[in-house]
């Protein structure tokens, strides 16, 4: 079981029959009354999101999640192809299914699988990914503003605000929760 005291983003909870993950979650105390949780949540097989409020101290049966090293092979279309490192068992998923995920997808990467009862739900990348620029415009030596950013487009079609000394062909970090940069590589 897990309480209203021990959430935390990505943890997936069995809700009414159905399994949620916690995309958010807000503690708010007034007055005199008990505490409550505003926890926005999202069903993990149809992607429907909703917000929703409980007393502080609630609990809920909390999911078992499997996860297993993946590695992703190609994109045909909306499907992305995938197989398992281990048995090297092919499966594929959809862009709806993965969501923000296919932002930070290339060829070869290793992710994990995440599976309930037997099911894929999707698929967890690292914290960071390392992407190659592919188009940005040239930074000028006039350009000398404290923090001044510009747009470059990755390799995986993701467009990251960087700093102006990136050209393109360099090799970046990217922060994979908030979509921003993190250093060159």
């Amino acid at each position: 079981m897990i309480s209203t005291g021990e959430l935390r983003k990505g943890i997936a909870i069995e809700l009414d029959g159905e399994l949620w993950q916690i995309l958010d979650y807000h503690h708010s105390k007034m007055g005199r009354g008990s505490a409550q949780v505003r926890i926005k949540l999202r069903n993990v097989k149809r992607g429907q999101t909703v917000e929703r409020s409980f007393q502080a101290g609630e609990k809920w049966p909390r999911a078992i999640l499997e996860k297993r090293p993946v590695q992703f092979l190609y994109r045909d279309g909306d499907d992305f192809h995938f197989m398992e490192s281990e048995s090297y068992e092919q499966f594929h998923l959809t862009a709806e299914q993965l969501g923000d995920v296919t932002d930070y997808l290339i060829e070869g990467m290793t992710l994990d699988r995440t599976s309930y009862q037997g099911e894929t739900i999707g698929v967890e990348l690292p914290t960071s990914v390392e992407l190659r620029v592919t188009e940005t415009e040239p930074g000028f030596a006039g350009d000398t503003q404290s923090g001044a950013r510009k747009p470059a487009t990755t390799e995986s079609g993701l467009v990251v605000q960087v700093p102006i000394f990136v050209n393109e062909d360099d090799v970046i970090k990217v922060d994979t929760r908030t979509g921003e940069y993190l250093t060159r590589v």
